[in-house]
């Protein structure tokens, strides 16, 4: 897992992957808020059966503020992608991820924030919305993904090869909506118009079924996504599990 910043965990997410027979290993990449700069030592992609990217309050793009680590990451995320490593990239992580891959990450022309409708690809394994989004960029995704779900602010999901990116948060709790609002968040949720107890009152409220939503994405992405075969030219051409 690789966790940005304190208080991005991967909540729901980790859950259902240590369901599936998973340890988690998280790597912080920076441990201060304040100063988000750190170094990305993660190893080789090979080290792991799946690499989980969780996301951040800043922006891919935002290297005079994040510093260097954000290039060895994308670094690594390629290289995932060639080695056939699996990749599952949520919010920032999705962006990194299309990154890495060649495609962009650009200023949306509004920000998301809160509980969305989403229709997705009913041929994939995603469910639809609403799904938590809190994000103030777009996803412009690499050369050959497939998206499988987008709205009236971007794309919202993809797939290409074993990895699976998502635009939104399949991960969250209302500890995790209420610690995003402590570190920050709160500002810019009342300057979006949100209340910001209000808005983790309806996580609780929708946590049974955001459980039940997310336990199936991951279902699927553990089932499918992870076990497709690798892309012409990888170095694995079978299933990790």
């Amino acid at each position: 897992m690789v966790i940005h910043e304190p208080g991005n965990p991967a909540g729901l997410v980790g859950r259902r992957l240590e369901h599936h027979g998973y340890r988690l290993h998280e790597l912080l990449v920076t441990r201060d808020l304040s100063s988000p700069s750190g170094d990305f030592e993660a190893g080789t992609p090979g080290d792991y059966d799946v690499i989980v990217v969780m996301g951040s309050m800043y922006s891919v793009y935002d290297t005079p503020t994040i510093g260097e680590w954000i290039a060895d990451e994308l670094a690594f995320l390629a290289s995932a992608h060639a080695t056939g490593v699996p990749v599952l990239g949520i919010c920032f992580g999705a962006q990194a991820l299309a990154a890495s891959l060649g495609g962009a990450v650009v200023r949306a022309d509004r920000p998301q924030i809160g509980w969305h409708p989403l229709a997705t690809d009913p041929e994939s394994g995603i469910p639809d919305g609403p799904w938590m989004q809190w994000h103030s960029d777009r996803i412009e995704p690499p050369p050959g993904a497939t998206v499988i779900a987008e709205d009236g602010v971007g794309v919202q999901a993809f797939t290409i090869g074993r990895a699976l990116g998502l635009q939104f948060h399949p991960e969250v709790t209302p500890h995790s909506v209420a610690v995003w609002i402590d570190s920050g968040g709160g500002d810019e949720l009342r300057a979006a118009g949100i209340d910001p107890d209000a808005l983790v009152t309806e996580t609780a409220e929708m946590q049974h079924d955001v459980i039940e939503r997310t336990d199936r994405l991951v279902d699927w992405f553990v089932a499918d996504v992870a076990t497709r075969s690798a892309e012409p030219g990888t170095l694995r051409a079978t299933p990790l599990r």
